[in-house]
Order: C-alpha cells, then structure tokens, then sequence
C-alpha cells in the first residue's frame, strides 16, 4: 500500500471502526463491512506494516483508578531553524518522557507541548529546568488541565444523578 493511496470505502470502514474501539475482532468488523475476515485480517496487517495505523491504545480513567495524574499544555512561543523551520525544536521537546504530544499550531503559540506529571510541581519543574532553558525558546505559558470532560472522543464527565422525587398517580 502506497503512503498516499485513496483507501477504498471499506478500508475507511476498517479504520473507522478500530478508532473507536480497538479491540474490535475481524470477524466482526467482516459483518460491518462486506468484506471476509481473511480480506479484513490482511488489510489490518498492511495498515500496521505501512504505519497507517500507528498503535492501539487503551484509555484509561486515572482519576477513578486512584493514580490522578496532572497533565499541563504549554504553549511554546519557539525560533525557527533555517532549513528545518520548528522540525528540530520539536524534536528536542518530544524525546522527553514527560511529553504526552506535541503540535504546530497557527496563532499566539508556535507549539503546544502536552505534558504529564505526578503533581503541579513535576510539571513546573519540567517547564523550568528542561522546557524553558532549549535553544530557540523564547518563553513559555503553562495551563494546567483542571477537569476532563471528554477526551478523544470519550467522555469522562459523569451524569448527574436525577435528583427528582418521583411522582405517582
């Protein structure tokens, strides 16, 4: 398969439906789709084997788990490098372990670095001590993530209970 190749309607299917739930099985995704299990097992393998699908990943609600976790976006205002642009600072920010994602965005910020921390402090220090002192950074703005609603799609916001007494004839 080639990078750029148009997928077909039921290649798109495929993708679709393990972006929603991974652990979903090629006999299963066979009855969705029109296609046999041994057409959807090998169009899985190639998807893998070219990078289309880069990893299955299992979210997890941290917070119910008892194990919080802070998580921060930072917003990099950064000097781009003849030749590379922000390519290499880019680079440099998400080799560290603590760097959750990191994204180009049009704006006030030139990148937007996600990271995770155990607590508000780790966070800070990692801004302070690896972030900040990069070449071709030029300043940093922390926003800590306070509550998660819904992430990935996922909604992690629960409902209300119906506090309503209930009426009867």
């Amino acid at each position: 398969m080639v990078q750029d190749a148009i997928l077909s309607r039921e290649q798109r299917q495929i993708l679709h439906i393990l972006e929603r739930d991974a652990r979903t099985m090629p006999d299963q995704i066979a009855a969705m789709t029109g296609l046999s299990e041994e057409e959807v097992a090998a169009t899985i393998a190639g998807f893998e084997r070219t990078g289309l699908i880069r990893s299955y990943k299992t979210r997890v609600d941290w917070e119910r788990a008892g194990e919080p976790r802070v998580f921060a976006f930072i917003d990099v205002d950064a000097q781009p490098e003849r030749g590379t642009g922000y390519d290499r600072i880019a680079e440099r920010i998400y080799r560290y372990p603590e760097v959750h994602s990191v994204y180009l965005l049009s704006g006030s910020a030139d990148l937007r670095v996600v990271v995770e921390g155990a607590t508000m402090q780790s966070v800070a220090n990692f801004v302070a001590e690896k972030l900040a002192p990069i070449e071709g950074v030029r300043g940093t703005a922390t926003h800590f993530l306070l509550k998660k609603y819904k992430d990935d799609g996922i909604i992690f916001a629960e409902p209300e209970p119906d506090r309503r007494l209930a009426v009867t004839p």
